[in-house]
């Protein structure tokens, strides 16, 4: 496994003032965490804060640790596969279990046995309504439930029908066992909520042994004390299923008690993070997969080359509080940002080549630059990029009628190449449709290094040889929606399917690269001069690059000022 996060856990909150006062006063001597997924899925982005707040908690704390713990009590929805991948996402952000992985399927006899103990004290009874009986006999938030006709059955039925949906005498859905509580409870989870249903259907690991599963209420507070977890950490609508969690815990008369505190769930703007809703862009192809680098999956970030210390930080930035509020997605993009800044060598490449010829150059000319591998950090070392009569500039860094303040390339214009020479544009050559073909300029030959005389030039743009270049297909990867709040075009009959981001994905199939370039290994990142950084996914097919995230591009912003 890689190494724990370098980011750890030092801001103090509400979490750590009670752990702190626990240890303290001598409740617990260590503390004892769990990171609790449903195996029926693929992680999310609101799970990396989950993941880094168990981990890194208990990582703070001398001799404590914290537990991957699969929950998984439905095998209706659930797969081995989604197992494999949650563990390579935690691992790959940093953390490490060690010998702490469990599954909730472990304790299914326990937790049977923990019903019967239910049953015995009258505090749990089969109930033979149907699904739609069961909620209509719930009542609402300011009625109260009716009590099911079943709620008294003598003891000794219970334990026998119980016995009997265990061994799959009953076909699925008709009978369950039901916690006896309080139909007039405030707290609708307290209304005699089900503890098991039946469910005839093979587990992922256990095959075909149980024809009936716990309830995820059930079954998880009892896991909790099963792995004598001491702080129980989840987002804050499971506040409302705290009475029940301690009810359950208590009745069965565990003899480890833990405590559950929640806190507020990660919401960030311009993405969705609903199960169903990831899987219908899935189904529907909105997205090439789970693993999409637009997806705010963990698998995805991964893909589009985020740095898992950069989301580390991110996690670490938000902290923990109790108030709902929605994070910019720009803050987790600085992040990732920042992080790269750091550790990527810098590198040209060309998305849209427009060739420049320089007419005051012979044929065979070539010259050869020595460039910084990383403007601030020596460290990088520096790397030779050939200047030869021909050259590729970006398209976008020249226009045939410039529009004010435009400082890059323009006939009879000037501008530095980046490591380079002061050039001037001297001619334009169209094509047939009427578009720029390709370009002559001039070399100012006393310009290398130093400033030129008499004038000020104020652009600087990037380039690469012509003939040295390495064609490339680079993939730019933006926000998959164009809405900042997608789900909210449901609120007036309109799907948020509907806020995608049109231009999420652009291909540039016919890019040019330097040439150190060709030498690069999968998953290796660079800053590409002036445009953002990007990662390394070639293959035998081809050289390719996709884009983690933009730079601060300052003409933009005088664009959307216009």
């Amino acid at each position: 496994m890689s190494e724990p996060s370098p980011i750890p856990y030092e801001k103090n909150n509400f979490l750590t003032n009670i752990i702190e006062e626990d240890l303290k006063s001598g409740k617990h001597k260590s503390i004892v965490t769990r990171f609790p997924p449903e195996p029926n899925g693929f992680l999310h982005i609101g799970h990396a804060t989950s993941i880094y707040l168990n981990f890194s908690l208990a990582k703070r704390y001398p001799s404590s640790r914290c537990h991957l713990r699969f929950d998984d009590t439905n095998p209706e929805k659930e797969d081995l596969r989604y197992v494999e991948a949650i563990k390579e996402d935690v691992r790959w952000l940093g953390f490490d279990w060690q010998d702490h992985l469990y599954f909730a399927s472990d304790y299914f006899p326990t937790l049977f046995e923990w019903a019967l103990k239910l049953i015995e004290k009258g505090l749990a009874y089969v109930c033979d309504l149907s699904a739609s009986e069961l909620i209509k006999g719930r009542g609402t938030p300011t009625e109260p439930g009716q009590n099911s006709p079943y709620r008294d059955r003598p003891l000794e039925e219970n334990l026998e029908l119980f016995h009997k949906m265990r061994e799959g005498h009953f076909d699925n859905g008709s009978r369950v066992l039901r916690a006896k509580i309080d139909m007039a409870s405030g707290n609708l989870h307290m209304r005699d909520p089900v503890l098991y249903r039946i469910k005839k259907i093979s587990h992922p690991r256990l095959g075909n042994q149980w024809n009936i599963y716990p309830s995820y209420d059930y079954a998880h507070c009892l896991s909790d004390a099963i792995e004598k977890v001491t702080h129980s950490l989840c987002t804050l609508e499971f506040q409302d299923h705290r009475p029940l969690y301690d009810w359950i815990v208590e009745k069965v008369e565990s003899p480890h008690i833990p405590r559950q505190y929640e806190f507020s769930r990660l919401n960030v703007n311009y993405t969705v993070t609903s199960k169903r809703r990831l899987k219908e862009l899935v189904d529907q192809g909105y997205v090439s997969g789970w693993d999409d680098p637009r997806m705010p999956t963990i698998a995805g970030m991964r893909n589009r080359g985020f740095p898992p210390r950069a989301i580390c930080k991110f996690c670490d930035m938000l902290g923990v509080s109790r108030n709902e509020s929605m994070t910019d997605m720009s803050l987790l993009e600085e992040c990732v940002r920042s992080e790269l800044n750091e550790t990527c060598p810098r590198a040209m490449a060309v998305l849209d080549p427009l060739k420049v010829v320089f007419t005051n150059a012979d044929d065979d000319f070539e010259q050869w630059f020595d460039i910084p591998n990383h403007p601030q950090d020596e460290s990088f070392g520096s790397r030779k990029v050939p200047f030869t009569k021909e050259i590729f500039i970006d398209r976008s860094d020249f226009m045939v009628q410039p529009e004010a303040k435009f400082f890059r390339l323009k006939p009879e214009g000037e501008v530095r190449l980046r490591g380079g020479y002061v050039v001037k544009c001297t001619k334009v050559h169209l094509d047939n449709q009427g578009g720029v073909d390709f370009i002559e300029a001039t070399i100012d030959y006393d310009t290398l290094g130093k400033k030129p005389e008499g004038r000020k030039v104020k652009g600087v743009i990037h380039w690469v040889s012509a003939p040295h270049s390495l064609e490339a297909k680079i993939v730019h990867y933006d926000r998959l929606f164009a809405d900042e709040n997608p789900t909210q075009r449901e609120k007036s009959g309109g799907r948020f399917l509907d806020a995608l981001h049109p231009e999420s994905k652009i291909e540039f199939p016919s890019a040019r690269l330097e040439p150190f370039l060709g030498d690069s290994k999968q998953g290796k990142a660079y800053q590409f001069e002036r445009m953002g950084y990007f990662v390394d996914r070639s293959t035998p097919e081809g050289l390719q690059f996709t884009k983690i995230v933009s730079l601060k591009d300052t003409w933009a912003k005088v664009q959307k000022k216009g």
